[in-house]
């Protein structure tokens, strides 16, 4: 187990969801703020995440998990659908809001807006690890971080047996 390292991980909820549930499995939150921490010191998780009234039961337990819950008002569509997008609230956190308070930060995403944050972190010598939640399906963007000199590209779902939800 790595010790705490005053590491922080940002996280795009939604994109680890959609991400690992095309695996046909689904992610245990808890078990994964453990994994967080033991893999890279992690000191503080922030799990960004749209909000939705009815969904109290699971934003508490995210942050009874150990998650820092930063929410995104969702807009309800027409057509059913519902957004929530918070790709700027974590690149605010990260770049700018929490920048001072965290060595190293572990972003958690697929999303290719994350290009320059990670273009960014990596100049400044802040970025521990792009943990990317489906090797199958993510940015071309996201694939040049990943350099024979330094690999800053984990997959998570290569991380299964220690992550995934089973039911009790």
């Amino acid at each position: 187990m790595k010790d705490i390292k005053k590491n922080y991980a940002f996280i795009d909820a939604q994109n680890v969801h959609l991400g690992i549930l095309e695996f046909g499995w689904k992610i245990d939150w808890k078990k994964f703020r453990i994994w967080l921490r033991n893999k890279f010191g992690i000191e503080k998780a922030l799990l960004f995440i749209g909000y939705n009234k009815g969904n109290e039961s699971l934003y508490a337990f995210l942050q009874h998990a150990g998650f820092v819950c930063i929410f995104k008002p969702t807009l309800a569509y027409k057509d059913g659908t519902v957004k929530g997008n918070c790709d700027a609230e974590l690149v605010l956190h990260s770049a700018a809001i929490e920048f001072e308070n965290y060595n190293k930060a572990v972003i958690v995403s697929g999303d290719g807006d994350f290009a320059c944050l990670i273009e960014f972190l990596q100049e400044r010598k802040k970025l521990e690890m792009l943990v990317v939640p489906n090797e199958n399906k993510y940015s071309a963007l996201l694939k040049r971080f990943n350099t024979p000199e330094k690999k800053f590209i984990l997959f998570l779902n290569r991380e299964r047996v220690k992550i995934e939800y089973v039911t009790p």
